[in-house]
């Protein structure tokens, strides 16, 4: 029997992730939060999975949750503080309870080849990896998906305008966009949750597609043709988004997606070529264009919001 800890079990994703673990009979699932009431009555209400209540700053709490268990799946999504000092202490909790292995909130793209200052939201990412490779008997697993779909086709990134039918953009359109859905990145960390073998750095992704190819398997799926709309080069994103930055370094809502949508374009931050998803070939990772095939033309904006929902 593996038993998984999960921290942050409340959120959408930690949610999926849950439901694909309890697909394996010789699992059962402990949930960190501060509030169970949040977790989903049908998973909340299964006998494998036992929720610990409490902060993720009360050493004594996250030592009682990770207790027992073989592996520790961090789902933290908050400020820089809590990415990094939370998980910080939450690797400390498992090196003195002799957890073998920590998942560490990472996912969206490959945050190892970026330079400490490069991306706000990747610094504590590096840290977290820089912790964990001091520590003797916890070996850090990092799974890396590209950018999540769902997040993709979300107003907040800023690519796709359903009310005007177009596609934005800055380079030159060639540029590719790696994505993974929720689900499927999901089905990924729970399989490396329960191989044991599963350590360092774990490369999965849905698909790699252009600009250009996304918006031939919309008019595919759709019937209608989306407008491309170039903002400028790369050169103009990184000018703009550094100018936002250094104007109100506070204000992460104006300038985060621009930092994503950059590393995302760029080059620096591709998956390796010869990826994982050959290491779990049950999971059947879905791509641009059978994402479109799921949704409706209207749901596409809000598949971010939705993801975790359903089941």
């Amino acid at each position: 029997m593996v038993t998984v800890g999960i921290a942050g079990i409340t959120g959408k994703f930690a949610s999926l992730i849950v439901k694909n673990l309890l697909n394996n009979p010789n699992t059962t699932i402990r949930g960190f939060c501060r509030n169970p009431s949040k977790l989903p009555e049908s998973l909340r209400s299964s006998p494998r999975v036992t929720t610990i209540q409490g902060n993720s700053d009360d050493l004594d709490a996250l030592r009682t949750f990770v207790r027992t268990c073989s592996v520790v799946i961090c789902c933290y999504l908050g400020d820089n503080n809590l990415m990094e000092n939370g998980q910080k202490l939450l690797i400390d909790a498992c090196a003195l309870e002799n957890v073998p292995r920590y998942i560490a909130s990472d996912y969206c793209v490959d945050f190892t080849k970026l330079n400490y200052g490069d991306h706000p939201a990747k610094d504590p990412m590096k840290a977290v990896k820089a912790y964990l490779d001091t520590k003797d008997n916890v070996a850090g697993v990092h799974v890396l998906i590209g950018a999540f779909m769902e997040t993709f086709w979300s107003g907040y990134f800023g690519v796709w305008d359903e009310k005007e039918l177009k596609l934005r953009y800055w380079g030159d359109g060639d540029e590719v966009w790696e994505s993974t859905t929720y689900e499927t990145a999901a089905e990924y960390v729970a399989s490396v949750a329960v191989d044991e073998n599963a350590v360092g750095l774990q490369h999965f992704l849905g698909d790699r597609r252009s600009i250009r190819q996304i918006a031939d398997d919309f008019e595919e799926v759709y019937g209608r043709k989306p407008q491309l709309e170039r903002l400028g080069s790369k050169n103009d994103l990184y000018n703009t988004m550094q100018g936002i930055f250094k104007k109100d370094p506070g204000n992460i809502y104006a300038y985060l997606a621009m930092f994503y949508q950059y590393y995302c374009i760029n080059g620096q931050t591709y998956l390796k070529a010869d990826l994982d998803n050959v290491k779990y070939p049950h999971v059947k990772p879905v791509s641009f264009k059978q994402f479109m095939l799921e949704h409706g033309m209207e749901e596409l904006a809000d598949a971010y919001q939705n993801a975790g929902l359903s089941g």
